[in-house]
Order: structure tokens, then sequence, then C-alpha cells
């Protein structure tokens, strides 16, 4: 113990410049987790916590039995998955691809004009599609329009949901998600392309012989991070975009604990979805770094 406490002295500075990190990480992160025993009581906020009664697993037991479970399940896992295929490959092609741009103004360009996306606010974001897909003045629909078709109401229509939904979210994340992929490519050893150029090895096979085994790490680094929030979907777009015609489809676990929990004050039953979520997160996470263990070199832990 006091070989610890005296290695701890000697590099004093590092822990007071990680204090107020792991500060905030306990109040906000582990803090709260106290709170979760709500989920297995009927919590009344006049009784507070301790004095609410105990019922163990009834709020998992009704919301696994409850009708709307199973569309909720389809619908996350559905947005989700469809996200994940979409989005994870496009930020490694437009890194590979920016990476192979020798004209470094026209570099620049790409490089501000996909990442500027990331920085537009949920709200305003939501906005701009609604308004490109207007089913009166939106651009989308004057082209439709002008080609002789029929104007179509987007937003009316449950299954262009999550179409919308995903592919605005490849505009938005595209560009700021490439920037690992970039950086990993800027780490690859220069005489690994000399040495495949003087092989003879084209474009294309120098992608896909040097640059792509280069950045694996990372890659399924990411793609683990990335399953293990397959259960989750943020709720504010899906809030934005979301209407009575097309929340059939919209309808999420997590649009579900907003509306249950803060609109209708089921505090428990709210927390519990959200339990079961984070559960279902958390085993997936385990689950697919286990198997990218087995199959390669690279895992979290």
């Amino acid at each position: 113990m006091s070989t610890v406490i005296r290695k701890m002295k000697k590099s004093w500075q590092l822990y007071v410049i990680i204090a107020l990190p792991v500060l905030i990480l306990l109040v906000f992160s582990y803090g709260p987790m106290y709170g979760l025993q709500i989920a297995f009581k009927d919590f009344v906020p006049t009784k507070g916590i301790v004095g609410s009664q105990w019922v163990g697993m009834k709020h998992f037991k009704a919301f696994v039995s409850s009708y709307q479970f199973m569309r909720l399940i389809k619908n996350t896992l559905t947005i989700s998955l469809y996200s994940l295929i979409a989005n994870f490959p496009a930020a490694i092609i437009l890194a590979v691809a920016v990476n192979e741009c020798k004209c470094k103004w026209y570099k620049k360009t790409v490089q501000m004009i996909t990442y500027a996306p990331h920085f537009i606010s949920t709200v305003v974001m939501a906005g701009i599609v609604l308004m490109v897909l207007s089913p009166y003045s939106g651009a989308i629909n004057n082209i439709i329009e002008a080609f002789g078709g029929k104007r179509i109401d987007f937003m009316a229509n449950p299954n262009y949901f999550k179409h919308i939904y995903v592919w605005s979210g490849v505009w938005q994340t595209m560009g700021f998600n490439s920037i690992i992929y970039i950086s990993a490519l800027a780490g690859i050893d220069p005489t690994l392309h000399e040495a495949a150029v003087v092989d003879g090895a084209t474009r294309w096979q120098r992608i896909w012989n040097v640059d792509l085994p280069g950045i694996a790490p990372t890659i399924i680094t990411m793609l683990i991070l990335n399953c293990g929030k397959i259960m989750t979907v943020g709720y504010e777009k899906i809030l934005l975009l979301q209407n009575s015609v097309n929340i059939s489809s919209s309808d999420v676990i997590s649009t579900y604990v907003y509306r249950v929990g803060l609109e209708n004050a089921q505090y428990s039953f709210s927390t519990a979805v959200g339990l079961f979520n984070s559960v279902i997160n958390l085993i997936l996470l385990v689950s697919v770094n286990k198997i990218a263990k087995r199959v390669s070199e690279t895992s979290l832990w």
C-alpha cells in the first residue's frame, strides 16, 4: 500500500489532471445508477425511492407481455441495423477517398463540406429534412413534379420513415466519423506503399492490401462499439420527425420510454424498459467483443 501511495505522490500532477473527469463520471454516470432500483419498485415521489413498495420483476414482465413490445423491438433493431449498415462503411469509404486525394485544396474542401453537417443541431437538421421533403414547397417534390410525377407526402408514409432517418444520418455524421479512419490511415508506414508500387500494384490493390489491413484494428474496434449501441436509437431526432401517421414505423424504445416516463409519469415502468434496453446492449457488446477476439487479435478487452 505504501508503494502505491509513493507512486501516486510521485505522479500527483497526473492525478490532478484526471480528478475532474473522474468526478464528473462518478456524479453523472455512476451516481444515477442508485435510481435504477425504482425499476423494481412501484415508485411514488412522495414516498421516495426507499419508501416505495418493492415489486420485483413486475414492470419487466408488463413490458415484455405488452402488445407494443414486438413493434418497439422490431423498429429499434431495424433502424439501428440499417443505420449501422449504411453509416459504418460510408465513413471508411470517405476516409480512404480523402486519403487518396493528392490535390490539397480539393481535399480540404471535401473535408470541410463533409464535416460541417455534424455541427448542425438536431433540431435544425430535422427542420431542413422537413422543408426539403415538404409536399407543398420541398425541393424533392419540386423535382418530382418537374419530371411529370405527383407530389409525395414523405412524412405521412411510414414506409419512407426509416430511409429518411438513416440517410439523413449518413449525411450528417459520415464526415465526422471518417476522422478516426483518416488518422489511422496517416499512421500507415509509407514504405509499404512504396514497396507495393515497386511490385507493380495498382491504386485499388494498394487500398485493398495495404490501407484496409492497416486500419483493420480501428475498424474492428469501432464495429464492436457500434454493435454495443444497436438497441440504442436517440429519441431527439425521431421525436422531431415523428407524427401520428408514421408512428407505427418510427416508435422505438427510447421514444416509448420518453412518452411513458415523462408524459405519463410512469417512472418505474419507463426505468424498467430503459434498464432492459441497456442490459441487451451490454450483452451484445460482450458477445461481439468475444467473437472479435476469437476471429482476430483485436478486442476491447
